[in-house]
């Protein structure tokens, strides 16, 4: 019988990119053969989190690393199969003596399949070594020193990607002898130019462009639904998957700070890369927010599901035009700033009273950059249901006028509206009779009438969760929440 040689594994998840990535690191100073491993996992494929948006950003992303291996005749094992199968496989094949990836703080499904990975190597003589990835720290019971730790590992010295023996890969043409016996994944994608592309370098792009100057106006247009398109840094996506670190970005930001004309806004950048931390943290500590309210308290919070609502909210046809053109824009562009984001989660848990489990999975699908550490915690804060933070209810008209005052966003989005003065198309419902003739316009055939009256809708969420704040479980897993989740 043949000796297998010994390699080592890289397996790819969030972190597509070969900079400051420390498993990429770690494998190449092992000693040993490296072979990079991204997997399609049909159970995450076919999970209702996911969406065909978000494997073609992987792809992008993948083809990108491929390029920048290709120097070194090797390139990314990309296969379509769950993880214990392939190992099993990829081990009569080779012995395998090490595995090296991040701590992935995702959906339940894959932390589960994280932990019968971690049984199979055990039982396999197989190391794997996991790493911290952007300062979330796996096995904390409270925020003792956590921000004293997050500020360290951004100050800390970025791992660049340096290969001293370009024989350390396997090749390509070993990688296409293995993958012989596996199911290929093309890495072709459809051109969609309203969706940002993935990939490290278009990622720097994006970084770059940022700071030599749509920067300036970070701050004042933040909450802007069409000039924060612009104004806002646009990293999301590439951080959510890995194409860039948090702390590259961070320290980019940091070294330009020195330089910059505005450097209010670097600060209020620089803030929000922390603030995307501790939401990570605040899951990985506490992820049963993926499916129930993390105050246990509001389990009690009952709610009537209206599928009608939903369809109406997801197709962006509430008859309230700000909420529908964010999520007409959302649906075809994958991006709304965090204003936005906030008020359609509000709209949906207060004003339609749905409960956020129902918007969580379309949301996720449609946001270009879903985080799972990110996107539970929010979509309980917006909903009211932590118990510890200020209960806002965004009134979506009033929002629209302020921050869309020309009505160009809205225009854009919901071009039925153009046609109408600037207030109109802010609030279509206020049209008489006789204005609907003068503007050859009629309510509830061009456009429809809101579904919900915002007003009342508003108040009853209102008294109801205010009331539930003074529920006694509700009091008492507030205090739980604050001595494990607050920063100290």
């Amino acid at each position: 019988m043949l000796q297998r040689e010994k390699i080592v594994i890289v397996w790819l998840k969030r972190d597509l990119r070969l900079h400051d990535n420390e498993a990429v690191y770690n494998a190449l100073n092992s000693g040993h053969k490296v072979l990079l491993l991204y997997v399609f996992e049909p159970s995450l494929i076919k999970d209702a989190h996911y969406s065909e948006r978000h494997w073609n950003f992987i792809k992008q992303s993948l083809i990108d690393i491929n390029k920048q291996l290709e120097p070194y005749q090797t390139k990314i094992l990309t296969v379509n199969s769950e993880v214990i199968p392939l190992f099993s496989y990829l081990q009569t094949q080779h012995k395998i003596a090490n595995v090296y990836s991040h701590q992935e703080t995702g959906l339940l499904k894959t932390y589960n399949r994280d932990k019968t990975f971690k049984r199979f190597c055990s039982n396999n003589s197989i190391d794997w070594t996991e790493n911290v990835n952007n300062g979330v720290f796996r096995g904390r019971q409270n925020r003792e020193h956590w921000k004293e730790d997050w500020e360290n590992y951004m100050a800390s010295t970025q791992i660049n990607f340096e290969v001293k023996d370009n024989s350390c890969f396997l090749s390509n043409e070993r990688i296409e002898e293995i993958a012989q016996n596996l199911t290929p994944v093309s890495l072709d994608t459809e051109d969609t130019p309203s969706l940002q592309r993935g990939g490290r370098t278009i990622g720097l792009k994006y970084m770059r462009s940022f700071f030599e100057d749509r920067y300036i106006n970070y701050a004042k247009f933040i909450s802007k639904p069409n000039q924060g398109r612009e104004s806002c840094s646009r990293l999301s996506p590439y951080l959510a998957w890995g194409n860039l670190s948090v702390r590259e970005v961070y320290q980019y930001a940091r070294a330009f700070r020195k330089e910059a004309s505005n450097k209010r806004a670097i600060d209020a950048f620089t803030s929000r890369l922390r603030w995307q931390a501790h939401f990570i943290q605040k899951f990985e500590m506490e992820c049963i927010m993926e499916s129930e309210s993390i105050n246990k308290g509001f389990r009690k919070l009952k709610k009537d599901i209206s599928l009608k609502y939903q369809e109406a909210w997801k197709e962006g046809n509430t008859g309230i035009p700000i909420i529908d053109a964010c999520m007409r824009c959302l649906r075809d562009t994958g991006y709304l700033n965090f204003r936005m984001r906030a008020m359609v989660v509000s709209f949906f848990t207060h004003n339609l009273w749905q409960p956020w489990q129902e918007a969580s999975m379309y949301l996720s699908k449609v946001f270009l950059d879903f985080e799972p550490g990110i996107h539970f915690p929010q979509l309980q804060m917006q909903a009211g249901e932590t118990g510890i933070n200020t209960l806002r209810i965004y009134n979506p008209v009033k929002n629209g006028i302020e921050h869309d005052p020309e009505a160009y966003f809205i225009s854009k989005w919901v071009p039925e509206l153009k046609g109408l003065p600037i207030s109109f198309r802010h609030e279509p419902f206020k049209l008489t009779m006789l204005e609907q003739k003068l503007y050859g316009f009629k309510l509830g055939k061009n456009y429809p009438n809101p579904i919900v009256d915002v007003a009342s809708t508003r108040k009853k969420a209102s008294d109801t969760i205010w009331n539930m704040r003074n529920d006694r479980d509700v009091i008492e897993d507030s205090y739980r929440i604050l001595n494990k989740h607050v920063i100290k």
